[in-house]
């Protein structure tokens, strides 16, 4: 029978049982036919962030590929992670090589004009990166990660940042330069592309529709990553600054910066070639690979820093770790230690004032050693079923008079549990305390831990 007619039968009484029958079956419909379907949906594009979600665009040459894709190879996995080497021409020795992502030919980018004086056009092929690497539609991406191939990155780290953001919406992940200067020259809200960026998939894929244009406009700048920010500036996206990327624009000995690591995971370091290494008695190379001995075994606790404090011996000790133990003779208020040791030098060689400034307050790195804090560099981790093992060995520069407590002092153990945030514990990260364990002479053993509600990470006396 026709609803019509249906209608039509029916008593008014009977007519509004019948519409409030049909009202209540149509709030049925639109709660589980159509709601559970998108929650669904939502659910399954939210589902956990792994490696291989993220896809890198690794800017490099023929020239430099050869000597740098042993950085390459610290941080690149075959089996977890997805990458490309993007290169001007095919390098002499770009053959198979499993240990390296796969190389790709850059497309020629003559018909696009560069005009800044003494400038290098190879920034408009890095840049145009990000139209290559989303036009080869990889599946399952949701992530493009941009970087040069002196640029270290600590994968994980970097999954469980981006991990914080819906790849489904606009989102352009990275930092700004550690100098003043750098940021005053360029945008103190682009990403600097050394340090490396994201760019979420569903941005990714509008901005390499419109690049060619862009590039076409900001002829006059210099380099790929301010083209880069001018063209998303237009399409109306700003930089979500995470301060685990590391540009690194300074030389020298790093030692004052990875000591006093923010309160963030490590993403990435860049300009290996510009610093020393930072271990001693080692080239560039081995002394990073000396680090992802740590990496590889606790990715979120490497070069986070933890201060205690031993009030018996008036000791304060601050560990970076996987990298470097401090003892302090006296009392060293927390604040204070934050702040990274001036042991590096400007990136810029000038007598600007604005070139020896930074983006966070230094403190003085004495140039008496014997006025500086003992020193222990990382010797080897091992993890077993109760945590973790770091074993740190003296750095002498110079005999000096130091108190008892600290004359034989040779070596730091440090026992640790396994770093694993979760995502609230990302968004709203807190510092560890540790504790020195008594009656030490040679050896200096301290626990990690949570510090304990209202505890205050200060010394005692």
């Amino acid at each position: 029978m026709p609803l019509v007619t249906l209608l039509k039968t029916l008593n008014p009484s009977r007519l509004k049982t019948f519409l409030l029958i049909i009202s209540f079956l149509l709030i049925l419909y639109l709660l589980f036919h159509r709601h559970a379907p998108l929650s669904h949906l939502r659910s399954a594009s939210q589902s956990p962030l792994t490696r291989r979600h993220l896809l890198f665009a690794i800017a490099s040459s023929s020239r430099s590929w050869p000597r740098r894709k042993s950085y390459v190879r610290l941080w690149y996995s075959p089996n977890s992670t997805r990458a490309l080497a993007f290169l001007d021409r095919v390098a002499p020795d770009a053959a198979s090589d499993d240990s390296v992502p796969p190389v790709v030919v850059s497309g020629d980018t003559s018909k696009f004009p560069y005009t800044f004086r003494g400038g290098l056009r190879s920034a408009i092929r890095v840049a145009r990166l990000v139209k290559e690497v989303v036009d080869r539609d990889e599946k399952d991406v949701r992530w493009y990660v941009f970087g040069d191939d002196d640029t270290v990155f600590v994968v994980d780290n970097l999954v469980k940042t981006l991990a914080k953001y819906d790849h489904e919406r606009w989102f352009y992940v990275g930092s700004n330069s550690e100098s003043y200067y750098q940021n005053v020259k360029n945008s103190f809200e682009m990403a600097f592309g050394g340090g490396g960026f994201a760019i979420s998939y569903s941005l990714a894929r509008v901005l390499a529709r419109v690049l060619d244009s862009c590039l076409v406009r900001y002829a006059h700048l210099y380099g790929s990553d301010s083209r880069i920010f001018s063209c998303l500036a237009e399409l109306g996206v700003g930089l979500t600054h995470e301060r685990g990327f590391h540009q690194v624009d300074m030389r020298g000995n790093l030692f004052g910066l990875l000591s006093s690591h923010p309160l963030a995971p490590l993403v990435s370091l860049h300009h290996l070639d510009a610093v020393d290494p930072i271990f001693p008695n080692m080239s560039r190379t081995l002394a990073m690979g000396h680090l992802f001995e740590a990496v590889n075994v606790d990715p979120g606790r490497i070069l986070q820093q933890t201060v205690c404090y031993d009030p018996s011996n008036s000791l304060t000790v601050s560990v970076a770790w996987g990298y470097t133990v401090q003892v302090f003779e006296g009392n060293e208020y927390l604040p204070d230690l934050l702040s990274p040791q001036r042991t590096f030098m400007p990136w810029k060689r000038s007598a600007s004032i604005d070139a020896s400034r930074y983006m966070f307050k230094t403190r003085e790195y004495s140039k008496d050693p014997c006025k500086r804090p003992v020193i222990f560099f990382l010797e080897s981790v091992i993890p077993d079923k109760g945590g973790v093992w770091s074993y740190y060995t003296g750095h002498m520069v110079e005999e000096c008079d130091k108190p008892n407590a600290i004359k034989n002092l040779t070596r730091v153990t440090v026992f640790s549990k396994t770093l694993e945030l979760d995502m609230e514990q990302m968004k709203a990260p807190c510092r560890h305390c540790c504790d020195i364990l008594p009656s030490f002479n040679e050896s200096m053993v301290i626990k990690l831990r949570q510090c304990g509600v209202d505890e205050l990470i200060s010394m005692h006396v």
